[in-house]
């Protein structure tokens, strides 16, 4: 079944979306030089930011009426800005759908008799069509010894999370990899279930991360990785105070997980400023970012929306105000601004507009991709896409570190764009899959910090003037780019490491 947008709520959007003001002719600027880099201003940033990562939009969760209205916003600033609308059918959105495949609420796990409501006292990692009634048996953590001894064929396993990364990933990247590595191997010899337990470290980990298997998987229709399948085995994983519990033998497990499937809409937020030369008009800087977060969650300290202040209504924020500075003065080749929906979905608004862009495909020379601007050190920073293997634009990326010298001056940290550095945070937002497509991509970051994804993310403790300094890093660079008469050259040979 998929879930129709109320009619009022399309109506006032597409009202929105047609509603943009006659737009004025204007000169072309005296001089490349002449831009308009004071109408960025720290106040607007400010405004932008409280309103779209206040608790009004509950998070903004992907597929969501939230989203949906926080896009409309948005939608609205662009038009009181003077942009035009460059989505699909004369409008400022581009509608895209999500597929979602889930658990029903029917489904139920229990472990000796005992009930454990799947999504809270357990997360079953993948949604799956299993009906399972076996001896559960321990395996300690699964060593090739343990699980011959146990002999588990035709048997649920219960095995101890261990063990520390050895190829320089992460400890979560690297504990997600183990449930579905060690799950896949276990089923291989026999197992018709898997129960995980964590162990202290991995405990902190399910406190902070099990939340993100709560509502299934998400993906564009046309993913595979989103079919049911059926025989495939449950993959469930417990807090460490079901330790104990699980050891004991004899215990029975049983299983009735059903998986349902269906679509949700997503929408991308696009609008430009035509430029000003004869020729290069038809070209666009793309200007990037994404405005879904986490939505509402179970309560973390009595606070249960996940505003996503940093992540990412800084990057929101930002494009609003590079907007108003192109609108004063306008390039010479065209803005373009994308607002992709559903990237905390893995990238789903990017990877569809990469794929079925508004303009043509080949037009797009550039695409500066704000996210997460406004925390940590108040004078550092990363440009991601300026290392090798990531970097594919020595060009870009020059005229990027020029802007940088010439505004806000941060001392660049590198090692987060490095193929090894434990996040794979290149592959984490949405200028990738522009890059995949060749086209010169850089993202503009303050990094990580102690509140990324929890409901403490807010608006109070965002660095505003850090804020300023980012956003006019990122417009000097668009600026500059969009003046020059060549493109950003194309590294040759560029290709990612994954």
């Amino acid at each position: 079944m998929t879930p129709r947008l109320p009619t009022l709520l399309v109506a006032g959007l597409l009202l929105a979306a047609t509603a943009a003001p006659a737009q004025k002719r204007r000169p072309a600027p005296a001089s490349p030089a002449k831009n308009a880099e004071a109408a960025i201003k720290e106040a607007d940033l400010r405004r932008d930011l409280f309103a779209l990562a206040g608790d009004k939009y509950r998070g903004r969760e992907a597929g969501t009426l939230d989203e949906l209205r926080a896009s409309s916003w948005l939608a609205e600033q662009m038009r009181a800005i003077g942009m035009q609308p460059a989505g699909d059918d004369g409008t400022y959105f581009q509608w895209f759908q999500l597929r979602r495949t889930r658990l029903t609420p029917a489904s139920t796990l229990s472990i000796g008799g005992r009930a454990l409501r799947p999504g809270h006292e357990a997360v079953v990692v993948a949604p799956v069509d299993a009906q399972v009634k076996a001896k559960l048996v321990w395996v300690g953590t699964g060593t090739p010894a343990e699980v011959a001894k146990a002999k588990i064929k035709g048997k649920a396993v219960a095995v101890q999370l261990s063990g520390e990364p050895t190829n320089g990933i992460s400890y979560r990247r690297y504990l997600f990899g183990k449930l579905r590595e060690q799950a896949a191997e276990l089923a291989k010899a026999g197992a018709v279930a898997v129960v995980f337990v964590s162990d202290d470290k991995a405990q902190a980990i399910y406190e902070h991360w099990s939340h993100i298997f709560e509502r299934g998987r998400y993906g564009l229709p046309a993913d595979e990785s989103l079919k049911i399948v059926a025989g495939q085995v449950p993959v469930v994983w417990l807090p460490k105070t079901e330790a104990e519990a699980l050891s004991k033998s004899g215990q029975e497990f049983t299983a009735d997980l059903r998986a349902e499937t269906f679509l949700y809409p997503s929408v991308n937020i696009v609008a430009r400023q035509p430029g000003t030369d004869a020729q290069l008009k038809s070209q666009y800087v793309l200007f990037s970012t994404h405005q879904d977060h986490d939505g509402v969650r179970a309560p973390v300290a009595g606070d249960s929306i996940y505003n996503g202040a940093d992540d990412n209504a800084t990057g929101c924020a930002a494009l609003l105000a590079i907007m108003r500075a192109f609108r004063q003065q306008p390039a010479r080749r065209s803005a373009l601004f994308v607002y992709h929906g559903a990237e905390e979905r893995g990238l789903l608004g990017s990877r569809y507009f990469s794929n079925k862009p508004t303009v043509p495909a080949g037009s797009i020379v550039a695409v500066l991709n704000a996210e997460m601007m406004g925390r940590n050190a108040p004078d550092s920073a990363a440009l991601l896409g300026s290392t090798p293997p990531h970097l594919n634009s020595s060009d870009l990326v020059k005229t990027a570190l020029t802007a940088n010298q010439a505004g806000p001056r941060f001392k660049l940290d590198t090692e987060w764009d490095k193929a090894s550095h434990p996040e794979g945070w290149y592959f984490r937002s949405d200028h990738l899959p522009y890059a995949r497509l060749g086209i010169p991509a850089v993202m503009y970051t303050s990094l990580l910090h102690a509140d990324y994804h929890t409901p403490q993310d807010e608006p109070a403790r965002i660095d505003y003037a850090k804020l300023l300094g980012m956003t006019r890093w990122m417009y000097l660079t668009g600026w500059a780019v969009a003046n020059r008469v060549a493109p950003p050259a194309r590294e040759p040979g560029f290709r990612l490491e994954r």
